[in-house]
């Protein structure tokens, strides 16, 4: 007896256009300046935008470009960034990243993104994504941490 052929769903699933893109706009917050976000009283570092907070902004429009793909219970998530952080943002200040979709490499999907504040280019770089089962995801997680 024969198994029926399994279906790879990777390869069912629409491919985004060259170029596509999205934004996603953040108010910059005293949450999220760099002196806010150190672990211990001996971190320091200055009352500027956090680096981290500008790249949760590129992720969150990279994961817009490719939101029309996914399916139920689909998610996507950060794999890999590659980002410079090139000039300081105050509190106070909006800033806007945009990311690009610049095609596929395997099961990742690649972004150019760019974040603006009023004042010009903060920052930029390459950004992966995959496209991932949401409640498998959490159950490796739970797993790794809770294991039996």
């Amino acid at each position: 007896m024969t198994r029926p052929p399994s279906f790879d769903l990777e390869r069912l699933r629409p491919e985004l256009r060259d170029g596509a893109s999205a934004t996603a706009t953040a108010l910059v917050a005293e949450a999220d300046l760099a002196d806010r976000v150190a672990l211990d009283a001996g971190d320091v570092f200055p009352a500027v935008y956090a680096t981290s907070r500008m790249i949760a902004v590129m992720e969150v429009a990279a994961a817009r470009v490719l939101s029309p793909l996914l399916g139920p219970g689909e998610n996507s998530v950060g794999v890999t960034v590659d980002i410079e952080h090139v000039s300081p943002t105050p509190s106070g200040a909006r800033v806007t990243a945009e990311a690009r979709y610049l095609g596929r490499e395997g099961k990742l999907y690649l972004f150019e993104v760019l974040a603006r504040d009023n004042a010009g280019i903060i920052g930029k770089g390459r950004h992966r994504r995959a496209i991932v089962e949401a409640k498998r995801l959490e159950a490796t997680a739970a797993k790794r941490h809770n294991p039996q």
